[in-house]
């Protein structure tokens, strides 16, 4: 009789998930990880027009549209210096099938991948989807990866390690340093790195810098997403970059998972990244201010958090019961452990919400807290 896979028998829905199902109707909900703006509108025009034109009917390339990777190629010239060639840019579904076709390329049944710990739910799934063992790493206590730890936990049968800055669930942004660090790493043992990178427009303080900046070698491939840099959650449309012996293996994943990405959406993309960038300043200048009223609610009611320097998610330290209690007040907030053991004892908070949500949910989560406490 044909029951399950192995593969997907080692995993389960996502804690995030599990956390939205409890919550009842019209609660507060500082779970959900994405911009609360529009997407620009001369990205939804591009793509009425490409619909409307007929331009959107057929599929296109496996890779995705020339234009499109033209433009994702200049945007990363002009923002990081990379010089990318065209040809090595894989237009995706979002920035979650750019991690799956990475790791399903990249990763041998058995072979070992590090993951930050906490970090983002999808590392450890896909990891195990592709018949991979993930590895937790622990992160420092300012919630950064720590590249002395990446280091030290590869092994003969580690095939890659996962860098995420601005990170998520953590809202930590690694520092020049380390991110050269891990270049370095990936270059001496021969592993590949992936670096996730969908938050790089919203940074506080500091820099984001990209492994890809200042590897030797080619053991790089880097994911980002029109997701978060635009507020295009619901486009689905990223991609992920490599060298070239490195895309045309992770294409053939593609060609068979989804032939391609969805072509109004890669017009969108594709006039969003050629476009003017008003709606990225306007979204950080906001999501700066959003952060700063948190962590002044959270240092009134007493509540440790290191502070956020990127993405849109705060990681507070909370007692016990503190999540259930939010929950019971009609605040939904994401366990810590939802993103790795090592994230027990936090919760997730995302204030891409407005400001007037956030200082009522700061009032809830101060009963919570005491309730908890």
């Amino acid at each position: 009789m044909t029951t399950f896979s192995d593969r997907v028998e080692r995993i389960s829905i996502s804690g995030i998930r599990e956390v939205f199902e409890a919550a009842g109707d019209g609660a507060i909900n500082l779970g959900l990880g994405q911009p609360d703006f529009p997407t620009p509108e001369h990205a939804r025009r591009a793509a009425t027009d490409a619909i409307e034109g007929g331009k959107a009917d057929a599929y296109t390339e496996n890779k995705g549209t020339r234009s499109l990777r033209e433009a994702i190629a200049a945007k990363h010239h002009a923002d990081q210096g990379i010089d990318l060639d065209p040809d090595d840019v894989i237009a995706t579904a979002g920035g979650s099938e750019a991690l799956h076709i990475a790791l399903e390329a990249h990763v041998n049944e058995g072979e070992e991948v590090l993951i930050p710990d906490p970090g983002f739910v999808s590392y450890d799934a896909l990891t195990k989807l592709a018949g991979g063992e993930p590895v937790p790493v622990p992160l420092r206590d300012d919630l950064t990866i720590d590249p002395a730890a990446i280091e030290a936990a590869i092994t003969d049968d580690t095939a890659a390690f996962v860098v995420n800055s601005p990170g998520n669930p953590t809202g930590a942004v690694s520092s020049e340093a380390d991110i050269r660090k891990f270049a370095r790493i990936a270059d001496e043992h021969d592993v590949l790195c992936v670096s996730d990178e969908v938050y790089e427009y919203t940074v506080f303080d500091g820099v984001h810098c990209s492994p890809m900046e200042f590897a030797e070698t080619d053991n790089v491939v880097v994911v980002n997403s029109a997701s978060k840099l635009f507020s295009m959650t619901g486009w689905r449309l990223g991609w992920v970059y490599g060298s070239a012996d490195r895309v045309e293996r992770m294409v053939r994943v593609h060609q068979y998972a989804q032939a391609c990405a969805s072509a109004p959406a890669q017009y969108a993309a594709e006039a969003a990244l050629r476009g003017d960038r008003d709606i990225v300043d306007e979204m950080t200048a906001s999501f700066e201010r959003r952060r700063d009223l948190l962590l002044e609610g959270f240092a009134e009611i007493g509540i440790d958090c290191p502070t956020p320097q990127g993405a849109f998610y705060a990681m507070p330290r909370v007692p016990d019961g503190f999540v259930d209690e939010c929950l019971d007040r009609g605040v939904i907030v994401v366990p810590g452990e939802a993103f790795g053991d090592h994230g027990r004892g936090h919760a997730r908070i995302s204030y891409a919400t407005d400001e007037d949500e956030l200082r009522e949910a700061l009032d809830v989560m101060a009963n919570a807290y005491e309730a908890a406490d």
